[in-house]
């Protein structure tokens, strides 16, 4: 295979410097060789927590009259945050794993959370290459948690029911989950024997990430906690807690 750039790391390892970013920083082609599809992680974003190895792949799908013969992939993003890796090829598709530590690659890099793109070098049997910048994109995100508590229950109908709750994150600086604050979250109502949520009003989580709402209490039913994620955090959505109105 060519050779592009001796700045690669180590698959597994972050590069926290300039100098990780592949030499060529434009699209290339030399021949018929296209890249036709990337898939990160199955469609889904990369999600890693405190502690558990987080592993997934990237698929590279091109064409070349004469086959594929392999392919570097390269991941980016925020805070110069950098992985790559040698795929392994089956036909036309190239297929790369990466595996993230957590107290490995990513102590004190809150920063790297966010938007992320891949950079694809396919080679042909035939000596022909593409070399495509940011030929896909995903999202790199910090774990979350959402808890909820709707008290009293039971509870009388027409009495008041409070809703608190908090939305922690994965924080990579000690390990732990802390309050994410500031965010929008909806508090929602499923009613017993219903099949659909029903979003009742949205609160914002405080300086330590909890929450607080009151509601009127009208049927039996479920509460929770919804988030709709941001480009470093997921969605996540608490358990339903009942309530027995009498």
């Amino acid at each position: 295979m060519r050779m592009r750039s001796s700045a690669a790391v180590a698959i597994g390892a972050l590069a926290l410097t300039a100098l990780a970013v592949p030499a060529a920083q434009a699209d290339g082609h030399g021949g018929d060789t296209a890249i036709t599809k990337v898939t990160v992680n199955g469609g889904k974003n990369v999600v890693v927590g405190t502690s558990l190895v987080k592993k997934f792949t990237v698929s590279v799908t091109a064409k070349d009259d004469s086959g594929i013969e392999g392919a570097d992939i390269t991941l980016y993003g925020p805070a110069f945050g950098m992985f790559t890796s040698t795929a392994h090829c089956s036909g036309s598709t190239c297929t790369a794993s990466f595996a993230v530590d957590p107290k490995v690659d990513l102590p004190y890099s809150n920063d790297i959370a966010g938007t992320w793109y891949v950079d694809a070098w396919v080679d042909a049997k035939d000596g022909d290459y593409v070399w495509k910048e940011k030929a896909a994109s995903f999202k790199f995100q910090r774990a979350a948690s959402q808890t909820v508590n709707a008290a009293p229950e039971p509870v009388k109908k027409g009495k008041t029911i409070t809703v608190t709750g908090k939305l922690a994150r994965a924080n990579w600086d000690d390990f732990k989950y802390h309050g994410y604050t500031n965010q929008p979250v909806k508090l929602q109502f499923l009613k017993k024997g219903g099949t659909a949520w029903t979003t009742v009003k949205t609160a914002k989580t405080s300086s330590i990430g909890t929450l607080k709402s009151t509601v009127t209490a009208s049927v039996d039913g479920y509460w929770r906690y919804s988030f709709a994620g941001t480009a470093s955090t997921p969605a996540v959505n608490s358990t339903g807690d009942f309530v027995d109105v009498q």
